[in-house]
């Protein structure tokens, strides 16, 4: 039985997190998985077939942020350039872009586009 959910915005949100998983979910790329707060953003590459993350990359390292802002644009490119470089190493070239129900614009757009930049396909 579906569990009732009484938050109208919070009911929102998962209907489009539901949403965009579904048209991502049957994939066989990795998944680069996006996911934004107030204050940071994160990125994980993650396998399709056993759900596990194969890398992460977030404005929480010390060394990627050191010192600056964490919730803005130039965070969240950095975070993109960062999570491509380790999807390089890892020999991942092909990802798909699972946005996690954000809207593609601001940070999320920026973490994309530096990805992208660096070398990433999607």
């Amino acid at each position: 039985m579906k569990r009732k959910i009484r938050d109208p915005r919070y009911a929102k949100q998962l209907a489009r997190r539901q949403r965009v998983t579904r048209s991502v979910a049957g994939s066989t790329r990795p998944r680069l998985l996006v996911f934004r707060s107030a204050k940071h953003i994160y990125a994980q590459l993650i396998d399709p077939i056993s759900g596990k993350t194969l890398a992460a990359s977030s404005t929480r390292t010390k060394d990627l942020v050191a010192g600056g802002a964490t919730g803005n644009v130039e965070a969240a490119k950095k975070v993109g350039a960062a999570i491509a470089a380790v999807a390089k190493e890892k020999q991942i070239e092909e990802v798909v872009f699972h946005r996690n129900g954000f809207q593609y614009h601001g940070r999320v757009k920026a973490l994309a586009e530096a990805a992208r930049e660096a070398g990433l396909r999607f």
